[in-house]
């Protein structure tokens, strides 16, 4: 591993993503321009954009040494993560980019025409972004760590100032093409050195065991059937619940265009998961020594040069190195993009100024986090975002789409519901350990049931309740009547 050749790629992911910032900052001139981009953001670079965003550091450096540590276990993890866009394909893409919102607290107040139900969901999509943000900054410190024994917080910072500052400097139109060049840059980043190492294996003995990358306990009659279920539910919901990817169907032209955007982002993120999924499974052969829980996450840094000795291997690995950088900056320049659009609307008069401001301080909360905490692996801490997103916004969201009668203090107490019982799960479990039997299950993966209670509470309190607003009727036939036919209808009047 050569150190300079690493630190050489980690200069240059920067240099060019801050020039792709301040060129996007030459053409965002309007408040439309910052927030969603003036919707004028094509399938092919949304779906690019989309991607860069949602590969996160969990996914780039975390699932290869997931699949190190449990082989085919982890497998759910790819599968729920790119399923889940199928729910949002046929449910939500269309309807929220029809809805004209900005932001997710936006289009909640429009439906449910709610003030608190509005604040309720700026504070949920705060939580879920600080906590999806915090990873990428410790993924950011590993990676550093590992290539160039530089100070974790150095790793952390230096992503911080970069999403910050292009962020407070373009906005929506300037980050998307900064996240589409990073999605390319990370899927050659993982993409390359799968082939080279795979070709290196090919001519080597002892060849790829199945028995040992796929052993017979961990199939059907070895999976915990609760826990499966309820993580493969929390996964698929929770990419619904994920203010930093619905916002960015906001930015599509109409509702068939932003349709057609996630039909490339669930293309292009599993042609991702396959490159990442066959590191971790070259690494159970040529890297076991790696599979240890804080450890696996480095296997993609270090198993290029451990195969391939010399200046390929070098190469590589600085490859690897700039992908992973570029993970940390599209997801965490998403998030931000996508909080600071909500606390400009909620606190100030969701101007270009103070959607500036705000991307610093959205910036600066999770930094603080990230230095003052220890990491844990990278997925796992992807998983209990998406389990707490499912659980607090998916199933308003969902039902504020398709179900006429949801009413605002019900939309309220199905939140507080999935967002608390989830809390107070995931905190049981760390209480409790995992030699609980069915309790320690139910705590460490429960999704299954805080979201089925937060979406029966939502529905009881809203049948109870029954004051839907008067302009259910009017944001309803926007949401599911295509452009074109409002349109035409408006042309007949």
């Amino acid at each position: 591993m050569n150190p300079a050749l690493s630190i050489g790629a980690i200069v240059a992911v920067v240099v060019v993503t801050a020039v792709i910032g301040v060129w996007g900052l030459r053409i965002s001139r309007t408040t439309s321009d910052f927030f969603v981009a003036s919707r004028t953001v094509r399938p092919v670079w949304n779906a690019s954009a989309i991607s860069g965003e949602y590969l996160s550091a969990g996914t780039f450096l975390g699932l290869s040494g997931l699949v190190l540590l449990s082989g085919s276990d982890a497998f759910w993890f790819p599968i729920g993560y790119a399923a889940g866009y199928l729910l949002v394909l046929m449910l939500v893409a269309a309807p929220l980019r029809r809805s004209g919102a900005y932001t997710i607290p936006d289009f909640i107040q429009a439906r449910l025409d709610s003030v608190l139900a509005r604040r309720l969901t700026s504070a949920l999509v705060l939580i879920i972004g600080w906590l999806y943000i915090v990873p990428q900054l410790h993924g950011a410190a590993l990676a550093l760590g590992v290539v160039a024994d530089i100070p974790p917080w150095v790793g952390a910072t230096t992503v911080a100032v970069v999403v910050g500052g292009s962020v407070a400097a373009g906005g929506m139109r300037s980050i998307t093409f900064v996240q589409a060049f990073l999605f390319w840059l990370k899927f050659a980043a993982l993409a390359v050195p799968a082939i080279f190492l795979t070709l290196t294996l090919s001519g080597v003995e002892p060849t790829i065991d199945p028995e040992l990358v796929f052993p017979q306990n961990a199939g059907p009659a070895g999976l915990d059937a609760y826990a499966t279920t309820s993580l493969l539910v929390a996964l698929l919901l929770g990419t619904v619940g994920l203010p930093h990817v619905l916002v960015r169907f906001y930015t599509s032209p109409t509702g068939a265009s932003a349709r057609w955007t996630t039909v490339g982002v669930i293309i292009l993120i599993s042609g991702f998961y396959v490159a990442s999924s066959t590191i971790g499974l070259i690494a159970r052969i040529a890297a076991p020594d790696l599979a240890a829980p804080g450890v696996a996450d480095t296997v993609a840094l270090q198993l290029p040069s451990r195969l391939l000795p010399g200046p390929v291997g070098d190469l590589l690995t600085a490859l690897v190195v700039a992908g992973a950088l570029a993970a940390f900056l599209g997801t965490s320049s998403g998030l931000i993009v996508s909080l600071s659009s909500a606390v400009s609307q909620d606190l100030f008069h969701g101007t270009v100024r103070s959607f500036r401001w705000a991307a610093l301080f959205c910036t600066a909360v999770p930094l603080v986090v990230a230095l003052a905490t220890a990491p844990q692996g990278l997925v796992t801490s992807v998983g209990t975002v998406f389990v707490f997103a499912a659980s607090a916004l998916s199933p308003i969201i969902l039902l504020g789409i398709w179900w006429r009668r949801l009413t605002a203090r019900g939309a309220v107490a199905g939140m507080l519901v999935g967002a608390l019982s989830c809390a107070a799960a995931l905190l049981a479990s760390a209480a409790v350990g995992p030699s609980a039997g069915w309790l320690s299950s139910a705590l460490a993966q429960p999704g299954l049931w805080t979201i089925g209670a937060a979406t029966l509470t939502t529905v009881a309190v809203s049948l109870v309740d029954g004051r839907t607003p008067v302009s259910t009727d009017r944001v309803l036939a926007r949401l599911h009547q295509p452009e074109r036919s409002r349109a035409r209808a408006g042309a007949s009047d």
